[in-house]
């Protein structure tokens, strides 16, 4: 199987954000807070609504949150 191909800031965000925990962001977007684990360890790829929720929670556009692909290359 291969990799998550679906990249996210939602860690740097969080702490951006006077280091919210993963259970805040959790309650904020209603989901556990394993949940939140494994979006941040590109083990889960979000629902669109949980995407659009979870970018709603941090008050940024879609793309300021989630990419698709490898953004490393650079």
């Amino acid at each position: 199987m291969g990799k998550n191909l679906v990249g996210n800031h939602i860690r740097r965000l969080r702490f951006d954000h006077n280091e919210m925990t993963q259970q805040q962001l959790a309650d904020k977007v209603g989901v556990t807070r394993q949940t939140i684990v494994a979006l941040e360890r590109g083990n889960y790829s979000p629902s669109l609504e949980l995407a659009f929720r979870i970018a709603l929670a941090f008050n940024l556009q879609l793309d300021e949150v989630f990419f698709y692909g490898d953004n490393t290359k650079k």
